[in-house]
Parts: structure tokens; sequence; C-alpha cells
């Protein structure tokens, strides 16, 4: 008896102590690069020849010139980027991993199956790192199957960014619910977080987030991609947005409201929305409302482009799609222009996967092309990415204690922005995807 206890304690011990050896033996490890030209805070003046410092997956240090590996430990690699220019990973915050759409995408909701879109976003989500985009917020995919993903990404399980997942809260017959299809296909797809009234919104938001939902996405509005002719004015009522704004901070989560029309965008920062997606139709007292309440806008212009080149020289859209892709497309354009004008704060989103997937960077030219500075640019695809995202902290800058996200372009993007669009290297939490 004394014999198999001892056995016991020895395989007890081995379970514990097997595990903690093999990790240690990753942790310590250093990695050095040489940056030719390095921008370690995204809005102020890049360096010259400097190195960063990464100790596992955290930036330790950035130090000028190029340090030998050998004088950081004797086990550091060295990435060479001399003549590169170096800045930190770009964050997407809008973007949809399971879809990209075609004219296939109602045959697909009947004929695919859940693994099937599951797998559909593991192969989006490698496109999407490769292309330089690190961290990403999809907001609204097949709940079960995307908090998967996000947690084999994390686990390191899948290659792909990190992923801030949102569920979505929709009306009946809005814009987040499902349309187009036969009533009793409609009954089989519908969410079900669906909710009428602000207790039944609070009560599918807390259920969201029981099941693993990270952030809430509402449809203040009706959508462009409905496949309805209810338009694209308000359809969620103020009690409701309110209801499920509250509830989510309540809960630790952030809300993201998709929104065209004036009135719906400007009920749902009333209602303390952290961002509005497209936000197409903004009016004077919108300007105000972003100012108050420090939301963001979140322009997505390359899906505008997208759709409206859809609509023009494709035949699989509906006549009420076509109709709101013609007219929404070039507004949102003109209203991107207007409110970076006037001070809003911006976050970059592409709303990726109505536009394919790794050409994200697609929209940095296009908010180029509508006045955005280069330099402000870059500031939206990290720093303000990271701070709506609630993790400034570890993400957004070069910086000590930072996640090692970090890529490269042969030519900086403050000269030529479509630079961006031929990222050749990319490191996520320390761990080198391309070069």
């Amino acid at each position: 008896m004394r014999l198999y206890n001892l056995w016991i304690v020895i395989l007890v011990v081995g379970l514990i102590s097997g595990p903690a050896y093999a990790t240690n033996k990753k942790l310590g490890s250093y990695t050095v690069i040489h940056a030719g030209e390095l921008l370690t805070v995204p809005g102020k003046k890049p360096l010259k020849k400097h190195s960063i410092i990464i100790k596992d997956n955290v930036i330790e240090a950035v130090k000028a010139g190029f340090v030998a590996p050998k004088d950081i430990a004797a086990n550091a690699s060295v990435i060479d980027l001399s003549d590169r220019f170096v800045m930190p990973g770009l964050m997407d915050m809008h973007v949809h991993l399971q879809m990209e759409l075609g004219p296939h995408n109602i045959e697909d909701t009947v004929k695919l199956s859940n693994a099937d879109i599951g797998m559909h976003s593991v192969y989006y989500a490698k496109q999407t790192l490769l292309a330089g985009f690190t961290t990403v917020r999809d907001l609204l995919s097949r709940p079960q199957e995307m908090y998967a993903l996000r947690d084999g990404v994390n686990k390191g399980w899948i290659d792909g960014p990190r992923i801030i997942a949102a569920a979505g809260i929709a009306i009946t017959g809005g814009h987040l619910d499902a349309d187009g299809m036969a009533h009793d296909v409609l009954a089989m797809k519908s969410p079900k977080t669906i909710c009428d009234g602000p207790f039944e919104c609070r009560k599918m938001t807390r259920h969201a987030i029981k099941y693993g939902a990270d952030a809430i996405k509402v449809a203040s509005t009706g959508g462009v991609l409905s496949d309805t002719d209810t338009g694209t004015g308000q359809q969620m009522t103020d009690n409701e947005l309110k209801e499920i704004v509250d509830t989510a901070h309540a809960l630790g989560r952030k809300v993201a409201s998709h929104a065209h029309a004036t009135a719906g965008i400007n009920a749902a920062l009333r209602a303390g929305v952290d961002s509005v997606e497209h936000g197409s139709y903004a009016d004077e007292e919108t300007i105000k409302l972003f100012k108050q309440t420090g939301a963001y806008l979140v322009p997505t212009l390359l899906a505008g482009a997208t759709v409206v080149d859809m609509a023009k020289n494709s035949d699989f859209m509906s006549a009420p799609v076509k109709a709101k892709a013609i007219r929404v497309g070039p507004d949102m354009l003109e209203n991107f222009a207007r409110s970076y004008k006037a001070g809003v704060k911006i976050a970059f989103g592409t709303d990726s996967g109505v536009s394919l997937h790794g050409i994200n960077a697609q929209e940095a030219v296009l908010m180029h092309q509508a006045g955005m500075p280069a330099a402000e640019i870059l500031k939206s695809a990290t720093v303000n990415a990271a701070d709506l995202i609630g993790m400034s902290d570890k993400l957004g800058t070069i910086t000590p204690g930072k996640y090692a996200d970090i890529i490269a372009v042969e030519i900086s993007p403050l000269e030529d922005i479509a630079s961006l669009l031929n990222v050749g290297f990319v490191m996520k939490d320390g761990k080198v995807y391309k070069q």
C-alpha cells in the first residue's frame, strides 16, 4: 500500500513539474530587432536606427543603435529590419471573419454547416494576420464558432490576430436579424439574442455576455445589406439602446452601434455607446455628442466603396440593397471627412467580410484620399484602436511592457500610405508569422 501511494505521489509530481519544466525552457528567451526607422508611438516622430529588445512576448526596452544580441543574452536571436520601417501591429475594429460578401451568401446559409463556417474563419483569420493586422474586433459572427476561434488563437492552436469577439443584440426584423429567406428558414436562422423592449434587451445583453461575448454590437438603424426595403433610418428605440448600454457597461463590456441615419447615430451616442460604426449621416448635434461622450467613429470606408462597386457591376444584390448601397456608400466618405475635420475621434475599421479579408489596409488609402494625414491614420489603427478596446496598457505602441506586436514595410507609410498594402514582416505576441 505504501508503494502504491509512493507511485501516486511520483505521478502527481510528474504531472505538475513536467509542464512547468517545459514552460520554463521557453521563458527568458530574448529577441533583438534592428529597425532602420522605428515608429514607437504613432502620432510622434519616428526614430532612426534603433533596437527593440523583446523578452518572451513582451517588449523590454527600446535602445538607440543596433544592439548586439550577445550584449542582451547569450541565447538572444536577432531580426534584421535595418532597411525597413517598423511600427506597431495594425488593428481593425470592424471585421466579420466568418464570411465574404458575394453571390452565394444566401446559398451558403443553408448549405454550409457551422463547422464549415468555422473553418472559413480560420482561413480568413490567417489572411488578416499576414496582412499585418495583429488585433481585430469581430462585430458579429456565429457566436459559438467565433468564440472558439478567439480561444484557439489565444491558446496558440490557430494562427490569427488577437480577436475581440462581439455578440449582436437585434430587434425583430432589424438589421442584425435574419432576412431574405423563406419563412421556415428565417425561423431557424434568426439570432437567439433578438429583443423587443428595454427589459428583453437587458436580458439578451446578459445572455450574450454569459455565453462569451467580449463586446456588444447593436443596430440602432437599418443596414445597407439587409435584404429588405425598411431603409437605413432609426430602428432600435432610445430606451432599448439605453438599457443595452447600461447593462453591458455594468458587466464590463463595451458597446458598438451600427448606425447610418442621423437620428439613430444620435440616439446611440446619447445612450452612451463606445463607438459608432459607419456613421453615414452625422449632423452638428452628432459632432457635439461625439465630443461630449468621447465615443469613436469607425468609418468603414472600404465597405462603402465595395458595396457601391458590387451594386453597379454585379447582379446578385436585390433591388432594395442596390439602391441603399449606391446612396449610402458615397455619403459615408463625405461624412468621414467632415467628422475628422470637426475633431471626432477615429478608430480604424474596415467591415472586412463585406470587402475581402487581407486587403484591410485599403481602408487607409481611402482615409488618406478623404483628407486624413498619414500620421493620424496610423494612430487610428494603433493607439486609438487600443484605447477603444480598453487595451492601451498592452497594445498600440512599441514601448516597454507592451505585447510584441510588430510589423515592417519597405517604404514609410508616412510618405506613402499605400505601403501598408505590402507588409513584409509580422510579429504577434513575440512570434514571427511572416518574414
